[in-house]
């Protein structure tokens, strides 16, 4: 006689697991700091900072940045090939800082991506992770957290949970329709495909 099998007391379990979404209690968010960002020699690398503070970019994504396939009017157009997943995804421009930035991005490379023309990327990378240790510049991907906290600000007319705003309890109905719309934007320009991911972005 074959033992019973538990698969489906094991697909419960897994089930359970993924109801339970992990909450932060601290942000994880960080500005670029100015005097740190001077330290670092190396132009393409200081352009990839900034498109991550500016944009809410990844790593790969802001050293792979093409500005000539990606500036589409009033939106960024991110390549599948740089992205995590291979999905592509729409940013807004939105801000002068971000089209002054966009426009040194294009000054610096025209055609190319921000690497250097004697690197591959993963030469490039090293040279980025080096430098970036070497100013004080550690956990960058807290850009990303930064830019999506501005974002819900700006969507909403409140802070996050996170940063001190409202927790969704608090929320009227109508505000956590505002709340829920938020979220999908942001998780959308963060290239995540679930509303549910900016919890750790944002708290809950």
């Amino acid at each position: 006689m074959l033992p019973k099998s538990n698969n489906g007391a094991n697909q419960a379990i897994k089930l359970d697991l993924e109801k339970r979404t992990y909450t932060p209690t601290e942000s994880k968010a960080k500005e670029l700091e100015q005097n740190k960002l001077d330290k670092v020699s190396d132009p393409l690398v200081k352009l990839s900072l900034r498109l991550q503070r500016e944009f809410g970019l990844r790593r790969e994504e802001a050293i792979k940045f093409r500005p000539n396939y990606a500036i589409r009017g009033e939106q960024l157009v991110l390549k599948p090939s740089w992205t995590k997943g291979g999905r592509p995804r729409i940013i807004p421009i939105r801000t002068e800082s971000q089209r002054h930035l966009l426009q040194q991005v294009q000054k610096q490379v025209g055609g190319g991506a921000l690497i250097r023309p004697d690197r591959n990327y993963i030469q490039q990378l090293k040279a980025y992770e080096r430098q970036t240790s070497q100013a004080g510049l550690d956990k960058n991907h807290g850009l990303r957290h930064m830019y999506a906290q501005k974002r819900y600000l700006e969507l909403t007319g409140w802070h996050s949970p996170i940063a001190g705003g409202p927790t969704s309890k608090q929320l009227t109905p109508e505000q956590k329709q505002v709340d829920r719309q938020a979220r999908l934007q942001v998780s959308n320009e963060l290239g995540h495909s679930r509303e549910q991911i900016t919890v750790i972005y944002l708290g809950r």
